[in-house]
């Protein structure tokens, strides 16, 4: 499933995050860059130990990955040439929509500062951080959609969602968006 905002593609897709040829992925990140379980466990894993040892580096010389920002690194062996780790929210915390908003266009503009033009991003804050994902999912396309129909060099834009339930849920949601923007 894939909309066109201004002369970008934003698209939906079933499978693994970490073998998708984009310019760089998302990893859906805690503020230490620790990468141990989910997203951040499985791009570890399949991009090597160049990930880690640069996110420590990253943490070493920048301080904590705030929540609401992001932070690159390379793809290590991954077929993306970047990791981009963004911070979302932990379910509940004060303005948690706006800081998941915040950390989905912070990875964006890190793509476009990096003159990417191409990005799959996961279900941020969706796994152990508790979001609910049909609120997620509508927060974090308002957030790509907004950012899209700014100025960017971004070409390509792929939530790329792990399991049937999880691309439903954003089908459903980017199909209601498509609806209200008609």
């Amino acid at each position: 499933m894939q909309i066109r905002v201004k002369r970008a593609v934003l698209e939906l897709v079933e499978g693994d995050i970490t073998g998708l040829d984009t310019d760089a992925i998302v990893n859906a990140a805690n503020e230490r860059l620790a990468h141990g379980g989910g997203v951040a466990g499985a791009i570890a894993r399949k991009g090597g130990p160049t990930i880690q040892r640069e996110s420590d580096d990253w943490v070493r010389n920048h301080g904590r990955v705030l929540t609401g920002s992001a932070a690159i690194t390379s793809g290590g062996k991954l077929r993306a040439r970047y990791v981009i780790h963004a911070v979302g929210p932990v379910y509940g915390a004060p303005r948690a929509a706006e800081q998941l908003a915040a950390a989905v266009q912070s990875a964006l503009r890190l793509a476009d500062e990096h003159q990417l033009k191409s990005i799959a991003l996961p279900a941020i804050s969706a796994g152990i951080f508790g979001y609910p994902l049909a609120e997620a999912a509508q927060v974090t396309l308002d957030a790509a959609i907004s950012y899209l129909q700014g100025e960017t060099g971004l070409e390509r834009v792929v939530f790329c969602l792990y399991g049937r339930q999880a691309f439903q849920v954003f089908a459903e949601a980017l199909e209601a968006r498509k609806q209200v923007d008609q």
